[in-house]
């Protein structure tokens, strides 16, 4: 059964938010995560993320502080924390939603172009990027994938893009605006730690074709890709996905200290 509960911040504490009227409302930040069974992948920086991107730092860390306390350590969650437009004024959100069904394969198309109006913050393009997903429904795909004016590969508009070159782990050039991916983040510490060759591209999806592809986010971790419609042919070395999901899933840590 699906659950899904609203708490706003008030007066110090996590209050139940009964009727959430979107008008006049906008998202200034948001940040969201799995937890299974009580533990979670690189909480730490999702906690890192959201308060760089929040004005009000000290508000903030007592508002994620009484969401992550309000965590079930039983099931599986996709919380969300947001910072909230409303009006004149500033509103911290929680959402405690039950985790939805997990894939371990995506399938892409280009986007027709970019909607995002602030692409290094997580939140503020929530809206239109949820429209770019719809649309590529539509056309038969689960993401698009969003370019550059110059025709790159940028991000797609839920998740992080990493691809292989033989052996090498390939991610889009920092230059690339895009949000700073706490999984693929992750990913790219791991592969470094274990010696493999980190390049950073400018590629357009032509040049792509043949290579694995991942998609990358704290919900579903890695996704093989596996078609990208009207676009490259993706490959796959078989085991290579299982070992990585493998691997990421043992940085798995309780989301609160002291418990194990």
């Amino acid at each position: 059964m699906s659950v899904a509960s609203i708490y706003r911040w008030h007066a110090g504490v996590l209050e139940p938010l009964e009727y959430c009227d979107m008008t006049d409302t906008s998202i200034v930040a948001a940040d969201s995560w799995l937890v299974r069974s009580g533990t979670t992948l690189a909480l730490d920086l999702h906690r890192e993320r959201f308060l760089d991107a929040v004005t009000d730092s000290s508000d903030a860390r007592a508002f994620w502080d009484a969401a992550i306390a309000a965590i079930p350590d039983t099931d599986d969650w996709f919380p969300r924390v947001e910072l909230q437009l409303r009006g004149d004024g500033l509103l911290f959100v929680f959402r405690l939603r039950s985790a939805p069904d997990l894939s371990r394969s995506i399938r892409l198309v280009t986007a027709d172009g970019d909607p995002r109006r602030s692409p290094l913050t997580k939140g503020p393009d929530t809206g239109v990027l949820s429209a770019l997903r719809t649309v590529a429904q539509q056309r038969g795909a689960d993401d698009a994938v969003i370019l550059s004016p110059d025709g790159s590969v940028v991000e797609t508009a839920s998740a992080a893009l990493l691809w292989w070159r033989g052996d090498a782990l390939c991610a889009p050039s920092p230059e690339l605006a895009r949000v700073d991916s706490v999984t693929a983040r992750s990913v790219i510490t791991l592969a470094t730690a274990l010696g493999i060759d980190i390049l950073y591209e400018s590629v357009t999806p032509a040049e792509l074709d043949g290579l694995e592809i991942w998609s990358l986010n704290a919900l579903h971790g890695i996704r093989i890709v596996t078609a990208w419609i009207d676009g490259p042919s993706p490959a796959e070395q078989p085991g290579r996905l299982g070992v990585w999901r493998s691997r990421l899933e043992r940085l798995r840590r309780p989301i609160r200290p002291g418990e194990s």
